[in-house]
């Protein structure tokens, strides 16, 4: 952290999409009492049309932005919509953003965690098959993920989070009914975490179709979900313009709009840019 007021540092993504216009609206109702810092520069392009020029200008800051995570010269980062088949074209090798900045900053233990006014949520596995999932569904990785949750929102504030572990399979597996994931894995994994992780209240396995109604209602902090879907559908349904994208797990916090490049609105000034702010907003959280 900084010893002055905080930097937060800012991208602005594939700057033919709608992240200029989106980072602008946003600064202008950021938190007072820190520094917001860009990183790269404007380029000239059209609104709308990407180009590999966009996309290597991207790939650039986004390079930028993890070597001034790395040597302390920001707190954290709010990084602007990026276009994944553009950053391909032009050597971007990572699934995405938060595989990129761990590698970068030499970060094993991470994970993504989506967070808006109504849910926070994190997943144990990503962008896979639905058919791997219980394959790639594992203790350790439910343990690893609780804690980096809990941490998470301990820096949001939460003297002592609420966490609940959902569930795999419809209503728990039945008793094995529909699977044994839940006693055989997810189980266990509660009970190590409820053993070690202090200043936490752990619950689980909690029944996939209750738990983030229980959660939007207040009953937990956050959910700890076996997959993505799981969780991403009841998160863009409740929280679709203010949810955000966090990388926890990194030594200085690394958190982007939940939405993508918008292309189709670019330029046209209607870009809605409650998800920024609410970046910007939970950057500084985690560096107060």
């Amino acid at each position: 952290m900084s010893l002055q007021a905080p930097i937060i540092g800012y991208t602005l993504g594939d700057q033919a999409g709608i992240g200029p216009e989106v980072i602008r609206k946003a600064l202008a109702h950021c938190p007072a009492g820190a520094e917001y810092k860009l990183i790269g520069k404007r380029i000239s392009c059209t609104p709308g049309i990407p180009t590999q020029e966009t996309a290597k200008a991207a790939y650039e800051h986004l390079e930028q932005a993890a070597e001034a995570l790395r040597t302390g010269q920001i707190d954290a980062v709010v990084t602007a919509p990026v276009c994944k088949e553009s950053l391909h074209g032009v050597g971007f090798t990572y699934p995405g953003q938060t595989e990129f900045f761990a590698d970068r900053l030499g970060v094993k233990d991470f994970a993504m965690c989506l967070t808006g006014q109504r849910l926070t949520v994190a997943l144990c596995t990503t962008h896979v098959s639905i058919a791997e999932v219980p394959q790639l569904l594992r203790r350790e990785e439910i343990v690893r993920i609780s804690k980096l949750l809990s941490n998470f929102l301990q820096q949001q504030g939460k003297t002592t989070p609420r966490l609940a572990i959902a569930g795999l399979n419809p209503h728990n597996g039945e008793a094995g009914a529909f699977g044994d994931e839940e006693s055989r894995i997810i189980a266990p994994a509660v009970q190590e975490l409820q053993a070690s992780l202090r200043n936490c209240e752990v619950e689980g396995p909690c029944v996939p179709d209750c738990v983030y109604r229980d959660a939007a209602q207040g009953m937990y902090d956050g959910i700890v979900a076996p997959y993505h879907d799981q969780a991403l559908i009841p998160l863009k349904l409740l929280d679709f313009d203010n949810a955000v994208n966090a990388t926890i797990g990194l030594p200085r916090l690394r958190v982007s709009p939940d939405h993508g490049t918008a292309f189709n609105i670019a330029g046209k000034g209607i870009a809605n840019h409650s998800s920024t702010l609410r970046a910007f907003r939970v950057a500084l959280s985690s560096v107060h």
